[in-house]
């Protein structure tokens, strides 16, 4: 078949040609526009966003941590400060793989293995794009170092920082606290923004009053170049330093106390009868803060657990027992304000207290003290008085006037974790025993015993009461705060002080019957001896076993452990008093005999400086002329 020639049409073939030339000339159009809108985007509509990009890599924001605030005594001696220190910052998401880079740095750095561990488990818990601390404490020579082969380390600074210090140690542990590591219990109870700061208040005055001293977070803009070294500083928001704390505690007056006590374990507290504000607290045996502030040793910290004499342990806000015949005072109060007693009705002390209808005794220290009215009570600590008034006066009646007189409730002190103590009541015994109140454990309330739980902070409180004549005034320990260099101190004001009386003669025999246990023929009358000025006061015990049959057990004699607890409330001088005071000595046997004589000496450190400016006072003979009443 032959082969058909095919016709060409130039017309369709134009046509086609001009079709497909349209195509492609309105696709390379589209091409173009859409590239131009493209290039439009990015140099128009999103070039904000990528010059901050672009600066984002040449310039980091970089947190500026504010110095803590400082904490000063009432003279203004710095008690709590800040030096310079280095510590090694790790941001994960820029250091690669964290085996190889912790060999690395291993080679520069004494790294820790403890601070090891910590970072890797600070690391499971974080972002990879926030700093975590691997190393505190860096010296100079090893910043050095660093500094030489930084080039190495993408993602590691070594970063300048001020250090907590307290350079009293055990002086103030008790009262100061310490800081430790910020770690993630502390972001969530403070913010996010706490993981920017190196530490955080753990106890005493640095955790009440975090918030003040660590003052607020400012941001600098920081130049660097490809390898991530800063090359120029171009804007700062300035960080806002913490507030600054001027304690009412007296350096002086501190150690004085501390070494009024000597090799022996207790508490005491001193406070000034017309503001409330604590003028010296220690606990003892006590222990160094420092050893916390970058994170305690394993056996270091064991040590101090181990110890059993609990050296961690603030007997003054978390401590408290039976406060013993120190309750007296407020129990004479409580009868004459209740109209169950004149200060002038006289009471006839047999020796042995007897309720109507049982057989069983309450004995006093004597054999009997004979007519005895309220300053005589208090003087000689007559037990007979006291188990007669609190029967008389009933359980809940009795219960009452003690929270008047501010046991069994917080006292103000601006510390975390105070124990607000008990008050015998029937409402505490239901809610611990199915039993019934007995009248018995009424009449030992009346001396102290039983369910009794009074801190030194309490009895302080309430004894300073009693000497600027019924003002219960709450205690504080921080007097002034300042939050910039250049202003002025601002005064914290302590809250209102109810009146635990309106009838000044009442309390004015309860102070006559304090004055007398020291100047009369009281139980510590030999702390007037050498005296240049009148005291007033009342010693206490508290026992930890009971006596039986006509047994009268002699401290001395007994284990260690089972020995009184020796006690002693009062203030001084007696007619101006400018500090009240409240002593706890830890198997320390009767109150006159081991409480009484630190507190003289506590008081002739306070007092005799005040006329004199001098601290100290003479040797004073230590032992009792008599023994104040304890529990039967």
């Amino acid at each position: 078949m032959r082969h058909q020639r095919r016709v060409r049409n130039p017309g369709a073939e134009a046509e086609q040609f001009r079709r497909r030339a349209l195509i492609g000339f309105v696709g390379v159009v589209l091409a173009m526009a859409g590239l131009a809108g493209w290039y439009f985007k990015l140099q128009v509509i999103d070039h904000g966003d990528y010059v901050r990009r672009s600066e984002a890599n040449r310039i980091k924001p970089r947190p500026v941590v504010p110095g803590r605030g400082l904490i000063y005594d009432r003279q203004g001696r710095i008690l709590a400060d800040n030096v310079p220190a280095y510590r090694l910052e790790v941001t994960p998401e820029e250091a690669g793989d964290l085996d190889r880079l912790l060999d690395g740095l291993g080679q520069i750095f004494v790294l820790d293995p403890a601070e090891v561990e910590r970072f890797r488990a600070e690391r499971r818990v974080n972002r990879g794009f926030r700093a975590l601390t691997l190393k505190l404490r860096v010296s100079d020579d090893e910043a050095a170092r660093f500094a030489v082969d930084r080039w190495r380390f993408p993602g590691v600074e070594v970063v300048p920082y001020l250090n907590r210090r307290y350079p009293y140690g055990a002086l103030f542990a008790h009262v100061i606290g310490y800081v430790g590591r910020t770690d993630e219990d502390d972001v969530g109870r403070y913010g996010g923004n706490q993981v920017l700061y190196p530490h955080t208040g753990r106890t005493g005055l640095e955790r009440s009053y975090e918030e003040a001293l660590r003052g607020a977070i400012g941001y600098e803009q920081v130049e660097t170049n490809v390898e991530g070294r800063a090359l120029a500083t171009l804007g700062r928001v300035p960080a806002t330093a913490g507030a600054d704390l001027r304690l009412s505690i007296d350096l002086d007056l501190q150690q004085a106390m501390v070494d009024a006590f000597g090799d022996m374990q207790g508490s005491a507290v001193a406070v000034d009868p017309a503001t409330g504000q604590v003028l010296g607290m220690v606990s003892l045996p006590s222990f160094d803060p420092n050893l916390f502030v970058n994170g305690i040793s394993h056996t270091d910290y064991r040590q101090l657990m181990d110890d059993p004499a609990r050296p961690l342990f603030n007997r003054n806000v978390l401590g408290g027992g039976p406060p013993g015949s120190t309750i007296k005072p407020f129990v004479a109060l409580a009868g004459v304000d209740s109209g169950l007693r004149t200060p002038t009705d006289g009471v006839f002390s047999t020796g042995e207290f007897f309720i109507p209808g049982q057989r069983r005794g309450y004995r006093d220290a004597s054999r009997g003290a004979g007519w005895t009215e309220l300053r005589d009570s208090i003087s000689r600590s007559v037990n007979y008085y006291y188990y007669k008034l609190a029967y008389d006066m009933g359980i809940e009646r009795f219960a009452d006037y003690m929270h008047r007189y501010g046991f069994g409730q917080p006292t103000g002190i601006d510390l975390v974790g105070e124990n607000t103590g008990v008050v015998p009541s029937l409402a505490y015994k239901a809610s611990r025993s199915r039993e019934p109140w007995y009248a018995g454990e009424t009449v030992i309330a009346g001396i102290g015993q039983g369910y009794w739980i009074a801190t030194a902070l309490q009895l302080a409180r309430g004894t300073a009461a009693i000497a600027n004549g019924g003002e219960l005034h709450p205690l504080r320990l921080v007097a002034e705060r300042k939050t910039a260099y250049d202003q002025p101190w601002s005064p914290v004001a302590g809250g209102p002080a109810p009146r635990i009386s309106d009838n000044a003669a009442h309390i004015r025999a309860v102070q006559e019957g304090m004055e007398a246990t020291i100047h009369g023929r009281g139980t510590a009358t030999r702390m007037a001896q050498g005296a240049s000025y009148r005291m007033a006061g009342k010693t206490g015990t508290a026992q930890r076993i009971g006596r039986r049959g006509g047994a009268n057990l002699d401290p001395r004699t007994l284990p260690y452990h089972l020995r009184h607890q020796a006690l002693f409330v009062g203030y001084a001088p007696a007619e101006h008093p400018t500090i009240a005071l409240a002593v706890v000595v830890e198997h320390g046997g009767y109150g006159g005999a081991t409480a009484a004589p630190i507190a003289r000496r506590i008081f002739d450190a306070w007092v005799l400086r005040q006329g004199t400016d001098a601290i100290g006072a003479p040797a004073i003979a230590v032992g009792p002329t008599g023994v104040e009443g304890t529990a039967p």
